[in-house]
């Protein structure tokens, strides 16, 4: 359950007032008119107002599928309520995820339909605890997973949804753990079974969940690690852990990754789906495990690409249980978001998640933070591949200098689209002149062609005349 789902609780202070006799005379006093009654309410109201309804938050909300513009900041009123086994949450920082992208084109079933608060994680402190909490208590600085809901100032989630921060770790830290953490150490130990002196390909092995695969995969003697990434991060994720870079852009993974390991790798993680998924298939070796998790492949562009979403499904791997049984691989499919009915398998995750924090094996890399104000461009640097680590959000207001540069790097992006349109309005009037031209050259013979006609036809009618003479 998240806050925005939660219904606010609120007192209506006009239906409880109580009918007061006046002091003196009351026989005298003439009966009050409902005019009289409406005059002497606000005294009664205005004393004090109940929290729950002056309580205001604000909160991320998908109004609807698109672009980065879909996703608004607003303010809600009125305290969420608690129910039992339930604690609210005061949120200090948000994580994005690549599901949040797809769920703001559509792609995403898990999230309910628009308007909604999206949000899979993030940290903050127990500010409340609804009945039957005992391992929970007001000040406890935990981090939350969620179905949904958490990119908002209050949410409102199961007591069991939430962990204790550990000593040491920063609100930032703790909103980068979850959804990362945890789909890298299912896979990798539970569908995986990784093992020492094995080999690994992590795709963008510079993103959220590439380095926290690459960080746990160290924590195993003597494994190999593939990952793909532009060549401006190779250095990053080299420093990271990762074995052998390769520029997915420029060169072909499979061919690099043969070159290096001929008879193919022991585990591939796929977050990309389409035809990618039929060669991380092929570059398995017997024994060997393909664990996908994703489909990036059909997000191209700020909205809905329905080319890109055909050519993902039309490409789809699909393969009979007897080529894998011959084949001796095996095929896993992994979804956080259809986990969230599994609490005790993803809190013994996580136990052991912070124990090899603890022990310094494991550290989130935060690669830039943003205000709820600047949700948009947090969205467009993730989904233009310019992370290296977790983006994140946080609650705390903008300042107002900020909020000056923000409205005048928007003014910006609007004059820039004015002048975007207006040159290719130009360019459309020049190709309308151009193709007019055209046309009039083309007319041009076609005139002369009619003044030559009747030349022609005086010319034979003079031929007869000479041939008499």
């Amino acid at each position: 359950m998240s806050g925005e789902d939660a219904p606010a609780q609120q007192q209506n202070a006009v239906d409880q007032k109580q009918e007061t006799k006046p002091a003196e005379e009351p026989k005298a006093e003439p009966p009050k008119t409902e005019s009289a009654e409406a005059a002497a309410t606000p005294a009664a109201t205005t004393e004090k107002a109940p929290e729950e309804e002056t309580f205001t938050y604000r909160a991320l909300v998908l109004t609807g599928y698109g672009g980065y513009d879909k996703v608004k900041l607003q303010v809600k009123k009125g305290k969420p309520a608690l129910k039992a086994g339930e604690v609210l949450v005061r949120v200090k920082v948000c994580g994005l995820n690549f599901a949040d992208l797809m769920a703001r084109q559509g792609l995403y079933d898990r999230l309910p339909s628009p308007p909604v608060t999206p949000g899979m994680e993030c940290s903050g402190v127990v500010e409340a605890v609804g009945e039957e909490v005992t391992d929970r208590k007001v000040g406890d600085k935990v981090m939350v997973l969620n179905r949904f809901g958490l990119w908002q100032e209050v949410a409102v989630v199961p007591a069991s949804h939430t962990f204790l921060i550990p000593d040491g770790m920063s609100f930032e830290e703790a909103a980068a753990l979850p959804v990362n953490y945890i789909t890298a150490y299912l896979m990798l130990f539970d569908f995986g079974n990784l093992r020492p002196n094995q080999s690994v390909l992590i795709h963008s092995a510079a993103g959220g969940v590439g380095i926290a695969a690459t960080q746990l995969c160290k924590t195993v003697k003597d494994v190999t690690v593939f990952g793909t990434a532009s060549a401006s991060k190779h250095e990053a994720i080299s420093q990271g852990g990762v074995t052998h870079t390769i520029d997915y852009r420029t060169k072909d993974y499979v061919e690099e990754v043969r070159k290096i390991s001929p008879k193919g790798l022991d585990i591939v993680l796929d977050p990309l789906g389409g035809s990618d998924t039929h060669k991380a298939y092929n570059l398995l070796k017997p024994m060997g495990k393909l664990i996908t998790y994703g489909a990036a492949n059909m997000l191209a562009g700020q909205r809905k690409n329905l080319i890109a979403v055909a050519k993902n499904w039309y490409h789809q791997f699909s393969i009979h249980t007897l080529s894998l049984i011959q084949g001796n691989k095996s095929v896993c499919g992994f979804h956080l978001g259809y986990l969230d009915g599994e609490m005790e398998l993803l809190t013994q995750a996580m136990n052991t998640i912070l124990d090899l924090y603890k022990q310094g094996k494991v550290k989130p890399r935060i690669d830039s933070t943003w205000h709820l104000e600047q949700v948009g461009d947090a969205m467009r640097k993730m989904q233009e591949r310019n992370n290296i680590g977790k983006v994140i959000l946080t609650t705390e207001p903008m300042p107002e200098e900020e909020k000056k540069e923000e409205a005048k790097k928007e003014d910006k992006k609007d004059d820039k689209k004015k002048d975007d349109k207006k040159k290719d309005d130009k360019k459309k009037d020049d190709g309308k002149k151009e193709e007019k031209k055209d046309d009039k050259k083309k007319e041009e013979p076609k005139k002369e062609e009619k003044k030559e006609e009747p030349k022609k036809e005086e010319e034979k009618k003079e031929e007869p005349k000479k041939e008499e003479k």
